[in-house]
């Protein structure tokens, strides 16, 4: 079971998640979105989908600090434990809650709404049982992991140089046998939401519109002359015979046909 968990489902998951999101842009370029429903409701969406997006992107960096950056690389630049345990629990916890938080209120708000309930596929909805799950479990496991340093193996013992074993294909068998269940449990539940990622509404996040935030200014020009103070000639539809009309400067011909 080991072998298969952290030895060949891991791949596994890569290539559905590689090989789905293929197929979803050859097959289904219009359904790449997220079906914006915001006409349909606003409130609540205001209030639930920033606490999520912002949420999810600190859980996100969270994770690749915790993942990617090995143990000696904080330690070398004088981060002791005691610092990153306390990092990892007050921003792992904030984030943690505003993203539960935040998918709470979506969930809510896709529930209760007719219009943005109907527009819900099966996808979505097996979707938002599993991203619920995942981030359930791994803010149980921030708790737990930091609050209990009773263990001596931590995550980044074990899960962390598995995670960076997949990347040179020696996947680390046993460092991740050696974790506990609460981490093991949220990195399958992890592995499921991705294999499921490019078929539903999730997909719109390989490609957020990252060079908004890089374009240039639009400058507006108006064709007509500037309005001024006094004198200013209004353009436009007006009634006829008002004093706003403009005379017609062209001649008016008038004769028999």
């Amino acid at each position: 079971m080991d072998v298969f968990l952290w030895g060949i489902l891991p791949y596994i998951m890569l290539c559905v998640l590689i090989g789905g999101l293929i197929w979803r842009y050859r097959y289904d370029q219009f359904g790449w979105t997220t079906r914006s429903s915001q006409l349909y409701e606003s409130r609540l969406l205001r209030i639930g989908s920033p606490l999520f997006h912002f949420g999810i992107l600190v859980v996100v960096i969270g994770h690749v600090a915790g993942l990617v950056i090995p143990k000696a690389w904080t330690d070398a630049i004088g981060v002791s434990e005691d610092m990153y345990h306390f990092a990892a629990l007050s921003l792992g916890t904030i984030a943690g809650v505003a993203t539960l938080a935040g998918v709470g209120i979506l969930i809510y708000r896709r529930r209760t709404t007719g219009p943005v309930f109907m527009a819900t596929t099966k996808n979505d909805k097996l979707m938002y049982v599993v991203l619920v799950a995942a981030i359930v479990a791994g803010l149980a496991t921030t708790v737990l992991g930091v609050i209990d340093r009773n263990d001596d193996v931590t995550y980044r013992d074990t899960v962390a140089p598995w995670f960076r074993s997949l990347f040179i294909f020696q996947p680390d068998i046993a460092a991740m046998s050696e974790a506990s269940f609460a981490f093991k449990l949220h990195t399958v539940i992890g592995m499921v939401l991705f294999m499921i990622w490019p078929f539903t509404r999730l997909v719109h996040a390989f490609t957020a519109p990252v060079q908004y935030l890089f374009r240039p200014y639009i400058v507006y020009r108006s064709r007509g002359p500037r309005p001024t103070t006094t004198g200013a000639t209004r353009r436009g539809w007006a009634p006829v015979g008002t004093p706003d009309r403009e005379p017609d400067p062209t001649p008016t011909r008038r004769g028999r046909r």
